[in-house]
């Protein structure tokens, strides 16, 4: 079965076409600049190489459009037109407590997720335009919505609830809700299966650390606890997002500056983490050259950048009763060595141990980076939540038969 995986933020649209019988990508890409005349469309050719296309594109619609067409491109293309493509899966950030697992688009669905437009702003209105424009595009082709939200939905109420006063859970759904869920659930599957380890067996930590970052609680097989909450701005120190501060903190910055909530917003979204730290960049390949170089700061950020994942992994080892598996994804978890033998180093009490020599060679590549003496399996797993939207809309569409 041929998959159509679309990810569609506020003014981008990524996308790969994933042959579902043999977990082969076929093609992948993605519109960037939607409704800026500098737009374009990026994509990956046959033999490897990337190629970029200059467009002019005013919607969301118009960008779906333009991926499908390079896709039945007689030139760069790989199938020879829409109707090879048996069905469109989604990613969605946000669904609150109304879904628990991936489902088949209906109106009813679109609905639901609209009124989590509140919950998600900026992240739920660009989901559901992708979905209306495949609706436009190829209204017979079936969809299939995937959350990131959904894999924390079997966090128990001592995990997800806030000591804020219960009607605001109850009138306005304010509970942790986590994000990075696709991921976290692929790769705390991927990493026992790699291991050749019963998953419904294992206290799994998946440390998912990029320019955001989040780690969470896999107790056989189900979250139990995830970092970030409500919002993606809360747990790790992340490349502009601020993380875990005192809510009094932003109250009183709010009365000192006359900081407006729009402010406050931006501040700790864009204008934190990393970036705002060590003022250099929010990219942890930029700051680790600084901090080589004897920038101050620059040390100053890596450091507290490490502390603040060294502390969620032994909580939720603490939480789980011990961990058997910790599991570094993402940008940063799969290619900074210098963080993961930073963060594995204070652990050693925990009995982990990892192969420095190993680990300083993996970039990028499932290895597991623990001594055969460790008590606890460390591993590197790429995530590929594309492959599991992929999966998840095989399994809906194919039950639809």
């Amino acid at each position: 079965m041929k998959i159509l995986v679309l990810n569609c933020g506020s003014s981008s649209v990524k996308y790969k076409l994933i042959d579902t019988d043999t977990d082969n990508t076929m093609a992948e890409g993605g519109v960037e600049k939607i409704g800026l005349a500098d737009g374009f469309l990026k994509f990956k050719k046959a033999d490897g190489s990337k190629e970029i296309q200059p467009l002019g594109l005013t919607d969301h619609k118009g960008a779906v459009e333009a991926i499908l067409n390079n896709l039945t491109d007689p030139t760069v293309g790989c199938i020879k037109d829409y109707s090879e493509i048996d069905a469109v899966g989604h990613r969605v950030v946000h669904g609150a407590e109304k879904f628990n697992k991936s489902v088949l688009i209906t109106d009813e669905v679109i609905q639901q997720v609209k009124d989590c437009y509140n919950l998600a702003p900026l992240h739920n209105p660009a989901n559901i335009t992708g979905i209306e424009a495949i609706s436009a595009l190829m209204p017979e082709v079936p969809q299939v919505g995937v959350f990131d939200t959904a894999f924390h939905q079997t966090m128990p109420a001592k995990s997800f609830m806030y000591a804020l006063p219960y009607k605001f859970y109850k009138e306005d759904g304010v509970r942790r809700y986590g994000f990075h869920g696709t991921s976290h659930r692929y790769v705390s599957a991927r990493s026992c299966e790699f291991l050749g380890l019963d998953i419904t067996k294992q206290k799994v930590i998946t440390c998912h650390i990029g320019n955001g970052g989040s780690i969470t609680a896999v107790l056989y097989g189900k979250s139990v606890d995830t970092s970030m909450g409500l919002t993606p701005t809360e747990g790790l120190m992340m490349g502009t997002r601020v993380g875990d501060v005192d809510p009094g903190a932003i109250t009183y910055l709010m009365h000192r500056h006359g900081y407006t909530a729009d402010d406050i917003q931006r501040i700790i979204n864009k204008e934190s983490g990393i970036a705002g730290v060590t003022e250099i960049s929010s990219d942890m390949r930029e700051i680790e050259a600084a901090d080589n170089a004897g920038d101050e700061r620059a040390q100053l950020g890596l450091d507290m950048y490490e502390q603040r994942i060294i502390k969620y992994i032994g909580a939720y080892a603490a939480e789980m009763g011990g961990v058997d598996v910790i599991v570094f994804t993402g940008g940063v978890g799969e290619n900074q060595t210098g963080v993961r033998e930073n963060v594995c180093e204070p652990l050693k009490f925990m009995g982990v141990e990892i192969d420095k020599d190993l680990n300083a060679r993996t970039r990028g590549t499932e290895t597991e980076i623990s001594t055969p003496a460790s008590k606890v399996k460390v591993v590197v797993i790429p995530t590929d939540e594309e492959l599991m939207i992929a999966r998840d809309t095989r399994d809906i569409v194919s039950a639809l038969k």
